[in-house]
This record gives structure tokens, C-alpha cells and sequence, in this order.
């Protein structure tokens, strides 16, 4: 799909704008997916709009990566993973594509527990009966990969829309105080002091930056029919960066209203115990008053799982083909994975019921955390190799300021393995 996508040379800036939209809602789409729900809603219930600065920094620190990753797509017109390839020995590079085959599966593991939840929650499927139903998305991924690049964008776009106002309706419903929303946004100290908002403060950041989001950016703002000169590939730069931050801001809207919710609903009536999806779901209507708010909120739950199918499937894809040279089906691929993690979601429920669960959905956000570093260290170690980049290498500002999100990001989700494993 490389340069499928027409891109106007002349006319008005918005016809521009509006051909590069697009691969940024794609991979937003990984910094709202069902594993960082629970987090945002214990973190709303616990310590009401506290922690909002914290879903603002992760979605900053998202914006830089993301940036940096369009940045060695467009400059290089090689995605993450070749160019690991290209630049490290055999070994270096296996060890990185299963890392990343397995944080994939963690994230498809977070889908199936979090559709799954939809799927009992709006029409009363058993747990194991809704993972099991999971696994037919391989025929909405299929369908949508022969309609073309455009088909899966829409697809994508229209579903955050859905969740998008899912969250707009709730909001107006809980009718937050403005004032102590906007002082959310303000850095306090509590954050850091107080152990357990600290221990929610990494989940969220941990949780937030995907890896496979750096392979799938970098691949897929090449399907853009740009000018492959050094002036088109500085302008593709600019709309590919405007186009992942706007989408990344609506990212930020998604992940902070469901804190905002659970602070509105919940903490303000001193319900700080709830923790987990479906307490949230039982809770809102009688809270609310409005038997329509937790119908909202499972629809936006089910959304936000059957988004994420499309960019997993093209995210692995990507990272198969890229390090291995390996290119088979996509619905074959889509099946396997959503098969291995099918698989222990149906044992831990069997076993454990329903609270084994959400526990598997912590240790997805774990394994997630465990795999990140192995991906932004080579992305910024390769977008600031001048050999490489040519006139697009990345400022030196730019590179400092990468390598200190880099080594925050690493920071706290080793601390976040230790505090879980303890």
C-alpha cells in the first residue's frame, strides 16, 4: 500500500491536511484501548482529577515518539522494524521481533478481555463465550484489507468517533466542576508523594505508549503519494506530524474523560473503592440517575476493542515482514495471534471467574511496560544517525529531549514491573 493514498500538490492547505489524516488515528487508537481503562477509572474513583496531569504528560511524551517515528518513515522510506534490520546483527534483530510479537499479543490479550467485557456487559455473553466470539474479527480485518488503506482509516476514524461521543454525552451528564478539572491539568507534588497515586500515575504512563505503535507510524504514513524529494519529504513531515498530534489530542480527551468520569461519579459520592470495568458499568446508571450512561460506556468499551483488531493486525503484519522478511496471510496471522491470546483468557476464567480476568488485564499493561524500551531505543538511536536520515535527521533538541522521554518512560515502567511483581 506504499504511495497508494493521492496527495494534491496544489490548492488549499485543508485538501493537503485532509489526504495525510489518517495514519495518526490509527495509532492513536493504541493509547485508548481497554488496557488503560481500568487505571483511569481507579484513578478517578481514588483521587479524583489529581492525576489528569499525569494522562497529559504520557500523551505529550506520545506525541514526541510518534513524531520520531514519522519522522524515520518519511526520511528514510524504510518502517522501524527494516530498519532495525538494516542496522543491527541477526541475532539483535530476532531478539527484537519476538519482543515484539509479544507485546502484541499482550495488547490482543487486553482486546479480548475488554470486548469480551462489552459483549457480557451489553448483551449477557459469558466471559468465555465473548473471548471465544473475539475471534472473529479475522473477517472484519480481512474484509477491510481488500476494500483498501482509505477503508481501514474510515473504519477506524468513525469507530473513535463513536467512543468519542460516547464520552461527550457521559461528561455532560456528570457535569464536572470546570474549575477543578482545569487545576487537574496543574502538576502537584501528591502525585510523587503519595505511594499509591505514584503506583497509578506509572500505570497510566506505562500503559500509554504502545510499542508496536512506533513499528505501525513509521510504516504506514508511507502510504501518503508524496513527492519523494527532500522538499516533499519535509512537507510530508509537517502534515504527518500535525495529522498524529491532533489525533493524539483526541487520545488525550478519550483517556482523561474517563478519569474525569470515575471522578465526577464516583469519588464526589466517595465511592473511592471502585477499581475494575464492570464495577464502573453497574455503578454509573444508579449514580448518574440515567439508565443510558452505562449503555454508553459499554458501547465505548466495545469500540475501543474492535478499533484496536484492525491496527494489531497491521502492526504485526509490519514487524513479521519487516525483521523476517516474512509475509503470510493477514487473516492467517490475525488467527493465530488472537488465537494464543484467546487461549488464557478461556483458562484464567474457567479457573479464577471473573476477577482472574482483570488481573490478566494488569499483567498485559505489565508485559506491554516490559517490552517498550526495546523499541524506543533503537527508534531514537536511528532517527538521529545522520547517515541514515540525511537532511531530516532530527535536531539536536529534539534528540535530547527523546532520549529523556526515552529514559522516563523506562524508568518508571521498571519501577511499575517491581511494584507488581512485589
Amino acid at each position: 500500500m506504499n504511495a497508494s493514498v493521492a496527495v494534491p500538490q496544489g490548492g488549499h492547505w485543508w485538501f493537503r491536511l485532509l489526504a495525510f489524516l489518517g495514519p495518526g488515528y490509527m495509532v492513536s487508537v493504541g493509547y485508548m484501548d481497554p488496557g488503560n481503562w481500568a487505571t483511569d477509572i481507579a484513578g478517578g474513583a481514588q483521587f479524583g482529577y489529581l492525576l489528569l496531569s499525569v494522562i497529559l504528560l504520557s500523551n505529550l511524551m506520545a506525541i514526541v515518539l510518534q513524531g520520531l517515528s514519522a519522522r524515520l518513515g518519511i526520511a528514510t522510506g524504510r518502517d522501524l522494524a527494516q530498519a532495525c534490520r538494516d542496522h543491527y546483527s541477526r541475532p539483535v534483530n530476532l531478539t527484537l521481533w519476538l519482543l515484539c510479537e509479544i507485546a502484541i499479543i499482550a495488547c490482543d490479550l487486553a482486546e479480548v478481555i475488554g470486548t469480551a467485557i462489552a459483549l457480557k456487559l451489553l448483551f449477557g455473553i459469558p466471559l468465555v463465550a465473548g473471548a471465544i466470539i473475539t475471534a472473529i474479527d479475522v473477517v472484519l480485518v480481512l474484509w477491510l484489507m481488500n476494500r483498501g488503506f482509505r477503508a481501514l482509516e474510515a473504519f477506524v476514524i468513525a469507530l473513535l468517533l463513536v467512543i468519542f461521543a460516547c464520552f461527550a454525552i457521559q461528561i455532560g451528564l456528570a457535569a464536572p466542576p470546570l474549575q477543578a478539572v482545569l487545576a487537574g491539568f496543574i502538576p502537584r507534588a501528591e502525585v510523587v508523594t503519595h505511594p499509591h497515586a505514584l503506583y497509578l500515575a506509572i500505570g497510566i504512563i506505562g500503559a500509554t505508549v504502545m510499542p508496536h505503535n512506533l513499528y505501525l507510524h513509521s510504516s504506514i504514513v508511507q502510504t501518503r503519494a508524496y513527492p519523494r524529494t527532500e522538499e516533499g519529504r519535509r512537507s510530508a513531515l509537517r502534515w504527518a506530524v500535525t495529522d498524529s498530534t491532533l489525533a493524539l489530542m483526541l487520545a488525550l480527551f478519550i483517556n482523561a474523560s474517563i478519569l474525569i468520569l470515575a471522578a465526577a461519579v464516583f469519588h464526589a459520592q466517595g465511592r473511592t473503592d471502585v477499581q475494575e470495568i464492570e464495577q464502573a458499568y453497574e455503578l454509573l446508571a444508579p449514580m448518574l440517575g440515567v439508565g443510558l450512561a452505562s449503555t454508553l460506556f459499554a458501547v465505548a468499551l466495545l469500540a475501543s476493542g474492535i478499533n484496536s483488531t484492525v491496527t494489531a493486525t497491521l502492526a504485526g503484519q509490519i514487524v513479521m515482514e519487516g525483521f523476517l522478511r516474512l509475509r503470510i496471510p493477514p487473516w492467517a496471522r490475525r488467527l493465530i495471534t488472537r488465537g494464543i491470546a484467546i487461549v488464557p483468557v478461556v483458562i484464567v476464567t474457567a479457573i479464577y471467574g471473573e476477577q482472574g480476568t482483570a488481573r490478566l488485564l494488569v499483567l498485559s499493561q505489565v508485559l506491554l511496560s516490559m517490552q517498550l524500551p526495546f523499541a524506543v531505543v533503537p527508534l531514537v538511536r536511528l532517527v538521529s544517525d545522520k547517515a541514515k536520515m540525511g537532511p531530516l535527521v532530527a535536531p539536536r533538541w529534539l534528540i535530547a529531549l527523546a532520549w529523556l522521554v526515552g529514559a522516563v518512560i523506562i524508568v518508571l515502567n521498571v519501577k511499575l514491573l517491581v511494584d507488581t511483581l512485589a
